[in-house]
């Protein structure tokens, strides 16, 4: 399969058959931490990188030849190799999938574009939206996320702030611990503070257990994980 990849067994989504929207690596991030490398196509600019009618093609063949194993699929996630939101079909995609029987949608994102209420819509069929928030400071957010320059993080706070108001579905904010880079604990009360304007669902707390973009990123230790997950609340998790 050229544009979706698994079912895998996924610590956060149960079993998940994940669907690819861009050209790897095409993103508005260059995260320190990301798994798949250094982003090649830094970009804000949305493209149908992916043709929709392609994806749905691979996905119908998928759906035809897998009927009895698609009551086991806990969600069609929406990520891959980039930004799904930079693929101006994604509304498209996320009806069609709804279109199956008995299937849910998540999405994945860096949350970037979800200050525009015209991109808030568009995810509004999904069931499950995870969007990562590492760092509440512009420094910190600079520094491990390593943005493109015109996006901002007050930016993508207001985003989310919103897309709480109108999302009817479940949101996983995701937030990815460094060492010695957002894991302050004055930072991470900031960060709280932050969350509790979101009032996500949940607040699942990551740190790199694999390989990552640049090679001198360390994980958080499990004690001071555990103490993040106290001073964040009842809805962070360690994941």
């Amino acid at each position: 399969m050229k544009y979706l990849y698994g079912p895998i067994k996924s610590r956060r989504l149960g079993n998940s058959l994940g669907i690819n929207l861009t050209l790897p690596k095409t993103c508005s991030f260059d995260c320190v931490y990301c798994q798949l490398g250094k982003t090649g196509e830094l970009t804000t600019s949305r493209s149908e990188y992916i043709k929709i009618k392609d994806i749905l093609e691979e996905l119908k063949t998928w759906v035809e030849d897998n009927r009895q194993a698609i009551s086991g699929i806990d969600y069609f996630t929406v990520s891959g190799s980039g930004e799904p939101t930079l693929n101006t079909g994604i509304s498209q995609l996320i009806k069609e999938i709804k279109a199956i029987p008995g299937a849910r949608v998540a999405v994945i994102t860096n949350a970037f574009l979800l200050h525009d209420p015209a991109i808030r819509e568009e995810l509004l069929q999904a069931d499950l939206i995870v969007p990562s928030l590492d760092a509440v400071t512009d420094s910190i957010f600079r520094k491990i996320d390593r943005p493109h320059p015109d996006i901002k993080i007050e930016d993508i706070i207001q985003g989310l702030i919103a897309l709480r108001r109108e999302f009817k579905g479940k949101i996983w904010v995701e937030v990815m611990l460094l060492k010695g880079i957002n894991d302050d604990i004055r930072h991470i009360r900031k960060l709280k503070n932050v969350l509790e304007m979101i009032n996500p669902d949940k607040i699942q707390l990551n740190s790199p257990v694999r390989s990552t973009s640049e090679t001198d990123i360390a994980s958080v230790a499990k004690p001071k994980l555990k103490k993040i997950k106290l001073i964040l609340g009842e809805k962070a998790e360690i994941i």
